[in-house]
């Protein structure tokens, strides 16, 4: 029986049926595989289709570019044509091999004729079953699965198509995305797998750290992203690309009542909605610690770890190649984090003004990134903060009734000051501007006739001074 999801891409008519048509008239074969044929028999969605073929690179490209609305060729040398119809994507690819060399960060591909061949290298069985798309209204789809993927996917099991030393060592990245597919698919790897990469760990290095970040993005924003982040750890592979992720495992954490930092960083994690950012941000907002560490007659502490965590989140991120916006913006989260927790005694108006404007855009994520930080199993702490954050929230809402708060600037612009004193532009400007804003945030909103006044009295004090 072809699955549902299945029945509506192959009929006739669709653009899978049309490409397969185009490739047996030209004496190919043309394969439903991987992703799209694991999601249809999961009953997932199927958003792009992936193919294979015996026809090799050039040859996919001839027979698609009369057909095509328009094909891609960036992945052509590895023998992926990328094809878009009607607005779907559809990658087709010859059959191949993946090899890396012990010194080499990109691999070989080396072309073959051989379905089962091209199957027997892919990364887990789950994801090494085809289907041979028919060309005629009455046929059905052929299942091709030489490895057991059917029988994987019944008992949610990630196992590599050939002994995982072999499969870990084609491409070593694998090894991350097993733990990927632990997140997003809520599947266990086998202990084959497992010791595989307790054993080879190491071969990660030879990743480029833009492929690792890539993975780890899919990995964070996993509905199972717990146990994931649990075997990255247990295996020694966090420690070939996040070492400070593993080094949390060695502190105590007394307030949250977790045997470590790091159980209480998954928890985080898991507790945070599964946006990018905020799940960086939640992953890295305690990695501080073990350089705050400090022992007292009240137990172990870790002050200002916000500030030394920031620091060392932009400096992690930057080596992982992540963009310097996504790194600026998970640093800021992580640098303000404890922030509400200073506020015990209630918030004026100044000091919610001052909360906004540093979180800016990311408010939202701040707030809850705040409010997942609370994992502590001692429930009146946990109301305790909770409050807290109910009240911050309270008095954002309040405030934004009574002012402009989300874009808060001074009633003049750096325009009008330098007219107004006389000024060019210079390091003097950015001063005066942050003294009128200041006013702004401590004060609330003042008219321009305030604003003048202080540069009035700036001006006085400039020629006092001189």
């Amino acid at each position: 029986m072809i699955p549902a999801r299945l029945e509506a891409v192959l009929t006739d008519g669709t653009p899978a049926r049309k490409l397969a048509t185009l490739f047996d008239q030209a004496g190919h074969r043309l394969f439903l595989v991987g992703g799209s044929v694991r999601n249809a028999l999961l009953d997932r969605p199927i958003a792009d289709l992936d193919f294979a073929t015996d026809a090799r690179p050039d040859e996919i490209e001839r027979l698609v570019a009369p057909w095509a609305s328009d094909v891609y060729l960036a992945g052509k040398q590895f023998g992926t044509v990328g094809v878009i119809k009607d607005g779907q994507v559809h990658e087709i690819t010859t059959f191949r091999s993946e090899v890396y060399h012990d010194d080499s960060r990109k691999p070989e591909v080396v072309f073959s004729d051989n379905i089962d061949e091209d199957l027997s290298r892919r990364d887990f069985t789950v994801n090494a079953m085809a289907l041979r798309i028919p060309t005629d209204g009455s046929s059905t789809p052929e299942m091709i699965d030489p490895t057991g993927g059917l029988a994987d996917l019944q008992v949610r099991t990630l196992r590599t198509p050939l002994d995982p030393e072999i499969s870990f060592g084609d491409d070593p990245l694998r090894m991350l995305r097993l733990f990927r597919f632990v997140s997003t698919l809520g599947f266990a790897p086998s202990e084959d797998a497992m010791s595989a990469v307790r054993g080879m760990h190491d071969r990660l290095e030879i990743v480029s750290r833009e492929r690792i970040n890539g993975e780890l993005d899919r990995l964070l924003i996993g509905d199972h992203v717990g146990p994931a982040l649990a075997g990255l750890v247990d295996t020694g592979l966090a420690g070939e690309f996040i070492p400070e992720l593993p080094a949390l495992a060695l502190e105590a954490d007394p307030v949250h009542h977790h045997k470590d930092v790091l159980a209480h960083t998954i928890a985080v994690v898991e507790k945070a909605s599964p946006r990018l950012r905020l799940r960086l941000a939640a992953l890295f907002h305690d990695i501080g610690k073990p350089d705050t560490r400090e022992f007292g007659p009240g137990g172990v502490s870790f002050h200002h770890h916000e500030v030394v965590g920031a620091r060392l989140t932009k400096r992690r991120m930057s080596e992982l190649r992540y963009p310097k916006a996504m790194t600026e913006d998970v640093s800021r989260l992580v640098f303000l984090h404890m922030r509400p927790h200073t506020y015990k005694m209630g918030w004026t108006d100044s000091a919610v003004r001052r909360y906004v404007r540093d979180a800016g855009p990311m408010l939202d994520d701040l707030n809850e990134l705040v409010r997942s930080d609370v994992t502590t199993r001692n429930e009146k702490r946990a109301r305790a903060i909770a409050g807290r954050i109910d009240e911050l929230e309270g008095r954002i809402d309040e405030l934004r009734q009574q002012e402009e708060l989300d874009a808060m600037r001074a009633p003049i612009d750096g325009n009008q000051v330098m007219e107004y004193l006389g000024l060019e532009p210079g390091p003097e400007i950015g001063k005066i501007m942050d003294m009128l804003l200041e006013k702004r945030i401590e004060d609330g909103p003042y008219s321009e006739e305030e604003a003048l006044a202080m540069l009035d009295e700036w001006g006085r004090g400039q020629s006092s001074s001189d």
